[in-house]
């Protein structure tokens, strides 16, 4: 509502605003404005929690694929590992006995 620019003012607030056009998500909220502005509403009820604003911004930053792993796998699949959708692991401590015996066990 703070942002001057947003459809917040018009699907929730019922404010006439020509630029703005009901999406079909939008529209299957109710069958009538009055509906559909109460349920948009609802939707900014409840705040994301900081860690997961910090992981979206990361993927947006990073162009990663958000989700879980799962989902994560299905798309790179999609994708015929065309593309990265997760950073890499990270190399770990390369003196500990867990690198050392698979660095081994890889050579062998």
């Amino acid at each position: 509502a703070d942002y001057p620019w947003s459809s917040f003012h018009h699907n929730v607030l019922g404010r006439e605003d020509r630029l703005v056009s009901p999406h079909e998500v939008y529209k299957s909220l109710g069958r009538d404005d009055v509906t559909c502005r109460s349920n948009h509403y609802a939707l900014f009820d409840s705040h994301i929690p900081k860690v997961e604003i910090e992981e979206i911004r990361a993927a947006t930053n990073k162009a990663w694929v958000l989700g879980d792993d799962r989902f994560k796998y299905k798309v790179e699949r999609l994708l015929n590992s065309q593309r990265q959708v997760q950073p890499k692991p990270r190399g770990g401590d390369r003196r500990s006995e867990v690198f050392m015996n698979k660095d081994n066990i890889n050579r062998g």
